[in-house]
This record gives structure tokens, C-alpha cells and sequence, in this order.
């Protein structure tokens, strides 16, 4: 028989399989745009990007194991925490770094449309996303799956923060455009306060 885990822990792997899509092409347009437009905003929001993705690939593995009715590996599922953590930890370092960088060589951001296009597109789609998988979280919690369920709550963290990085990282291109320069190494930093709070919290998950 079919174990009663089974319906929200296919319904979550249909989410994750969506993230690990979207966060790929965000990734890819953010790096490119980034790079193009010599932005550390859009950098950083490409390099949140892939942190997204491996995200919802260790959430993936976990939600497989319980879609398959198999017996779950308590250590993995802390290792897993523990990973998730680690990606927001070295997300922070990255941005702060970058940041740092630009604002002391003075690094003037160029226009670049495709930037626009891939904060704007993913400011509408990530909030989204991000309701679902909490509302996922509190399904799997209700099945007693308690774990999974932090973890679920941990990777839509994560893309909430994904969000929000979008959301500064298209003001900071704004108003690069309009000559102030620092607005864009300065927008990337509003996402490193989340990035510790989040780690912090996925770290201390038994």
C-alpha cells in the first residue's frame, strides 16, 4: 500500500523539481547579465541562484526517499540541514566579499537589460513559489514527517530570500542607471542579514 507520506512528498518533489528549473535559468541569466554589465548585484543574485538549486537538489534526494516508502536515514536528513546551512553561510561570505570589492575600487554597474528581465520575472515568480512550499512544510508536518517538514521550510526560505535579492538587485540596477554607482554593491548586501539568519536556523535542526 501506498504510505500516507506518499501524497505531499510527491506533491513537494513536483516543487522542487520546478526550483531546481527555474533557479538554473535564473542563474544563467543573472551570471551572463552580471558579467556583461560588470554588476556585483546581479552576481550575487546568479550566485543565490545556484546556491537555490543545490537546495532544492538535497531537499529532492531527502523527499525521494519518502516517495519511495523507504526507510528514512535520520544522519542524512542531518546532514542535509547541515549542508543547507552551509550554502547560506557561503552565500553571505560571497556577497559581503563582492560587495567589499566593488565598492572600494568604486566599480560603476552598466545598463543591462536582460538583468531587468530575469529580477523582474523572478521578483513575480518566487514569492510564489516560495507560498507553496511553506504551505507543502505544513502538510508534511502534519503527516508526521517533521523533519522533512523543516527542511521544506528551510528551502522555502530560501527561495523567499531569492525574492528578496531579486527585488534589490533590480533597485540597485535602477539606480546604477541613473549614476549612483554604490546603490549596487549596497542592494546586494540586504540579502546577507537573511542568508545568516537562515543558516543559523537550518544548522541548529536536529
Amino acid at each position: 500500500m501506498t504510505p500516507p507520506a506518499s501524497s505531499p512528498a510527491r506533491a513537494a518533489l513536483r516543487l522542487e523539481n520546478a526550483t531546481i528549473l527555474l533557479a538554473a535559468l535564473e542563474a544563467v541569466g543573472a551570471l551572463l547579465s552580471g558579467w556583461l554589465a560588470a554588476s556585483v548585484a546581479l552576481v550575487a543574485f546568479g550566485a543565490d541562484s545556484v546556491v537555490e538549486m543545490l537546495s532544492a537538489v538535497v531537499v529532492l534526494g531527502q523527499l525521494r526517499v519518502v516517495a519511495r516508502g523507504a526507510a528514512r536515514d535520520r544522519r542524512s536528513e542531518h546532514r542535509a540541514h547541515r549542508l543547507l546551512a552551509i550554502l547560506f553561510f557561503l552565500l553571505a561570505l560571497y556577497v559581503v566579499s563582492g560587495a567589499s570589492w566593488a565598492l572600494w575600487g568604486h566599480r560603476v554597474a552598466r545598463e543591462n537589460a536582460l538583468g531587468l528581465i530575469v529580477t523582474v520575472a523572478s521578483a513575480v515568480a518566487m514569492p510564489a513559489l516560495a507560498g507553496l512550499k511553506r504551505s507543502n512544510s505544513r502538510l508534511l508536518a502534519s503527516h508526521h514527517l517533521a523533519s522533512l517538514a523543516r527542511l521544506m521550510a528551510a528551502d522555502a526560505a530560501e527561495t523567499a530570500l531569492c525574492a528578496v535579492l531579486a527585488l534589490s538587485t533590480l533597485l540597485g540596477v535602477v539606480l546604477a542607471w541613473i549614476h549612483w554607482w554604490w546603490a549596487d554593491p549596497l542592494a546586494s548586501l540586504l540579502v546577507v542579514y537573511f542568508a545568516l539568519r537562515e543558516g543559523r536556523e537550518a544548522w541548529r535542526c536536529d
